[in-house]
């Protein structure tokens, strides 16, 4: 017998019961697959490329994914609203006033590796939560 030819090695179950196991597993393994969540397109640091969150997180609050605001020192922001952004830090305590979204705290959000001010994260009094992140501050992983 020569083993450097593993195929020779090979002896395939003629059970039926070893099918019906082997079917099974497949199976489960294809059912986790399909249950796994699907990951979008990330959108990375403009300044640094740190995955900031992906587009599978977009979410739409107050009526839209996208808005534009102008903060009391007249700059305008163009943000989209992200249900989770994991590679977003914060600053400082949360805060009620100017908020762009009633009945939301928001704190300064920045990257985590740069800290590049990328948006806010909004929390409600119930800790519902969600980011506002800067759309010009992002950029789409290619």
């Amino acid at each position: 017998m020569d083993f450097a030819k593993p195929f020779y090695n090979f002896r395939f179950p003629t059970d039926k019961n070893h099918f019906e196991k082997l079917k099974s597993l497949i199976l489960d393994e294809v059912e986790l697959k399909e249950k796994e969540p699907e990951r979008g397109t990330p959108f990375l640091c403009r300044q640094c490329n740190l995955v900031i969150t992906d587009s599978a997180e977009i979410i739409e609050v107050a009526g839209g994914h996208q808005h534009t605001f102008v903060n009391p020192e007249g700059i305008v922001f163009e943000i989209g609203c992200f249900r989770n952004a994991p590679g977003c830090g914060y600053v400082g305590p949360a805060r009620e006033e100017f908020t762009w979204f009633k009945g939301f705290k928001w704190r300064v959000g920045v990257c985590r590796r740069c800290l590049t001010h990328i948006g806010w994260l909004y929390i409600a009094w119930d800790k519902e939560s969600f980011h506002g992140l800067i759309l010009d501050r992002l950029v789409r992983s290619p």
